[in-house]
């Protein structure tokens, strides 16, 4: 049997990043995205409360769905999450890797983001690991105006575009620091501003595939393929 695992996403462009990337693994993967929370963070009136709540219930309804684990791959669910809250099925979350391959950095991290709603609770959950492992390097933090409202509307080239090029300028004007794409959406931007400038620029899908096939049971895939849903 396929190790089975929910994939929470806050876009359905999210899904091809993580088929390709779990590939070589016997997986089942069942995706569950919710635009709907995006959308709705910007309403008048919505609180980081009703964030949490709707992100905890997706949480229980995937969990309560037959799958052996879950994978959140949206730094704004994430960030989100209720700090008490329980999961009933293992759970890996977009950025727990990517904050780990920041700590094994000798650099001062700097941390791109797209999406504006993501930056601050990706910053905070990124201190608190910090100082739970005794890491002393301040974090900077880059938002790339404009980029995210392309992404939402399915302008894939010119996100691609706009967002390789923001990164390998950060990268080219704080040379003192390790430029990080904090979102799975910019992972393939990150690519190529890397292979443009010349410089080591941190994307988390590598290192989300690193860790699942670390903690998680899987399997090379048989031949056959692997199952979406």
């Amino acid at each position: 049997m396929p190790y089975t695992i929910g994939c929470y996403h806050a876009h359905h462009s999210n899904i091809d990043y993580i088929h390709n990337a779990l590939e070589p693994y016997d997986a089942e993967l069942v995706h569950f995205v919710d635009p709907g929370l995006d959308r709705r963070k910007a309403d008048p009136g919505w609180t980081p409360e009703q964030s949490a709540e709707k992100v905890a219930s997706m949480l229980h309804w995937i969990g309560s769905s037959r799958v052996d684990a879950i994978l959140i791959t949206c730094t704004f669910f994430t960030a989100h999450i209720p700090q008490q809250y329980s999961f009933p099925v293992p759970v890996i979350k977009i950025d727990d890797p990517l904050f780990a391959a920041m700590g094994e950095s000798a650099q001062p991290p700097l941390l791109v983001f797209t999406n504006p709603a993501t930056v601050q609770g990706t910053a905070e959950r990124w201190q608190a690991y910090a100082r739970q492992r005794g890491i002393d390097r301040p974090l900077k933090t880059e938002l790339l105006e404009g980029t995210f409202e392309l992404f939402m509307r399915g302008d894939k080239d010119a996100y691609l575009k706009a967002v390789s090029e923001g990164l390998a300028r950060l990268a080219e004007r704080h040379r003192e620091s390790r430029v990080w794409a904090a979102q799975l959406s910019m992972a393939a931007a990150a690519r190529q501003a890397a292979e443009r400038s010349g410089a080591v620029i941190g994307e988390p899908l590598g290192a989300l595939t690193e860790a699942m096939a670390r903690e998680l049971p899987l399997r090379p895939r048989p031949r056959g393929g692997m199952v979406d849903a």
